[in-house]
């Protein structure tokens, strides 16, 4: 800690936590430091330990508490605190929003430098708890043991576990008994194969040297119409494994699909391999507004599913669709936002860069008798060119909604050259958004926000704007 020593111990002795800032970590400004502290709440008076020093912040933990801050509350989960999600359970719900709302204001005024409208009030996330329809669960013969497992000497624990990792360790799993994020039968499944793969001696997955059978297990669960989707992932072949999903079956027959795959990969992605329908059927499906979305082992959809339903209806809103209007859907995913808007659309064309998202896509339309969709696959810088707005027709209103690095600077300048008369922008990182925000404000101002909060307890919130021609 030598690099330290210049830092006046008395600095980090009672320090008041002043603000929340983005990734969800603390800030607390004294002279000439700026600290970010994770594991605090802003009001939160504290010793801090430095973990680490950059050219201009620090970084640190809490050490001792001498007061407590009034936004907080008791965390509901036996496990907040040593695993990686929820981190955010100490804070009030309506304390979360505060500032899930400043970290939108904050990055789309400090990175965005763009004029604003008044920005409408965070939309709440429908549920708190259990609000998430997929969860992926890794196994490991080496399970992590919280200080007080390791102080316990009153009984030994069983290292073979099956949940979550640690933060910021790859080699490190927690046992999850149970977890808030999903509906039952998700924990249930989970702790039934664990307790039985115990007892029958399956051997777990172990990280570092990647052996063993068991790796990973994936729980679909479909709110809104009750089928659940179990994907078991096994480095090998084995005659143990139709023995273990019979007794799952068994003991949960409400399971509507029931698969495995095989992978001894460096990496638990499956997107390359075959998917074994074990059981039952290769999908589940869900509802929206009478829409049936199929979902595959596969396939992309949101996870948190009334969140979702909220977060397009906002979307929708903001497009203002008449019926008469040609819409781009960029990075479509698997089609549920076209499918969405479709009916108020003259027609929707869809581009995706995931070939599997798109061929989903084409199954969701069919299904559900849309058709006024076209789905295409490939990477959107190398679609969205003069040749294909030539060939298609010129947009009357794009909707983008592109992964948490948001678009890539030629899409940005394609969209220029459109000068589409609007642009709705779905984003789950206000961070990029707002930086596209900037290089587009030369030919559109930004008309409405709106945030919607689909991860409650976590930093995350999605955030949509409307932007219009200049």
């Amino acid at each position: 800690m030598s690099k330290f020593k210049n830092i006046p111990a008395e600095l980090l002795r009672n320090v008041k936590i002043q603000d929340m800032v983005a990734e969800g970590k603390c800030l607390v400004r004294l002279e000439n430091l700026v600290i970010f502290v994770s594991q605090v709440a802003p009001g939160d008076v504290v010793d801090l330990r430095v973990t680490k020093a950059k050219k201009n912040f620090l970084e640190a933990v809490p050490t001792k508490f001498h007061q407590y801050s009034e936004l907080r509350v008791e965390p509901f989960c036996q496990h907040f605190g040593t695993c990686g999600g929820c981190k955010w359970q100490h804070l009030s719900y309506d304390a979360q929003l505060r500032y899930k709302q400043q970290q939108v204001d904050d990055q789309l005024t400090r990175i965005g430098k763009v004029e604003l409208p008044e920005i409408a009030q965070i939309l709440p996330s429908p549920a708190r708890t259990y609000y998430r329809n997929k969860l992926e669960f890794t196994f490991s013969d080496n399970g992590w043991l919280t200080t007080e497992q390791i102080n316990d000497d009153s009984r030994t624990y069983n290292r073979e576990v099956v949940g979550f990792h640690t933060p910021a360790r790859f080699d490190k799993i927690i046992d999850v008994e149970h977890c808030w994020l999903q509906p039952e039968p998700s924990n249930e499944i989970r702790l039934f194969i664990r307790d039985y793969a115990h007892q029958h001696g399956l051997a777990f997955n172990n990280l570092v040297r990647q052996t063993g059978l068991l790796r990973n297990l994936i729980v679909r669960t479909a709110q809104s119409t009750g089928e659940t989707m179990v994907i078991l992932q096994c480095y090998r072949a084995d005659d143990a494994i139709e023995p273990l999903l019979d007794a799952v079956l068994a003991k949960f027959p409400e399971i509507t699909s029931l698969n495995y795959v095989l992978n001894d990969k460096g990496n638990e992605t499956f997107h390359d391999l075959e998917v074994v329908c074990y059981r039952g059927k290769p999908y589940i499906e869900e509802d929206m507004e009478g829409l049936r979305f199929r979902i595959g082992p596969k396939s992309f959809y949101q996870t948190n599913s009334a969140g979702a339903h909220q977060l397009y209806k906002v979307a929708r809103d903001f497009a203002d669709l008449q019926g008469t209007e040609l819409v781009y859907d960029l990075y479509t995913g698997a089609g549920t936002i076209a499918s969405f808007v479709a009916k108020k659309a003259r027609k929707v064309i869809g581009v995706e860069y995931v070939e599997q998202a798109v061929a989903d896509a084409h199954v969701n339309a069919e299904i559900n008798g849309i058709t006024n969709t076209e789905f295409y696959a490939g990477d959107m810088k190398d679609i969205l060119t003069a040749a294909f707005t030539e060939t298609h027709g010129r947009p009357d209103l794009i909707i983008t909604d592109p992964p948490r690095a948001g678009m890539h600077p030629d899409v940005v300048q394609r969209l220029l050259e459109l000068r589409t008369p609007r642009i709705v922008y779905i984003s789950c990182n206000p961070g990029t958004q707002a930086r596209d925000l900037e290089l587009l404000d030369p030919a559109y101002r930004v008309t409405r926000v709106q945030s919607v909060d689909m991860f409650p307890h976590t930093h995350h919130v999605e955030n949509v704007v409307l932007l219009e021609l200049r």
